[in-house]
């Protein structure tokens, strides 16, 4: 997981944003809800097998950023466009996710 986070780091900052890359818009709400979907169904997934819930924060965290972190090195790879703003809202999507699945776990 590291490895491809650090991966995506790495080749958005050699190859940077396009100019136009706005923080808010429809594509950063595309990637925020994304990451948020899948680190909440990580979460749930996840309680189903164990009562443990560090394994259910560990699987939803893992699952949205290796999600966000594939996407943007798709995009690096020619497919896209990378951008450090797509991966922030990954990031805030996937810390939403958690704590929406965290607090309805906890009802």
């Amino acid at each position: 997981m590291l490895v491809r986070v650090s991966t995506v780091l790495v080749v958005l900052t050699l190859v940077g944003a396009p100019r136009a890359d706005e923080w808010l818009g429809r594509d950063k709400a595309l990637h925020f809800g994304a990451s948020a979907v899948i680190a909440s169904g990580g979460y749930a997934l996840t309680t189903a097998l164990t009562d443990d819930r560090r394994y259910a924060f560990a699987a939803g965290f893992g699952l949205a950023l290796g999600a966000g972190a594939a996407k943007e090195t798709w995009d690096a790879l020619g497919h896209g466009d990378p951008s450090w703003k797509d991966f922030t809202w990954d990031v805030i999507g996937t810390l939403a996710g958690l704590a929406f699945a965290y607090g309805v776990d906890r009802l």
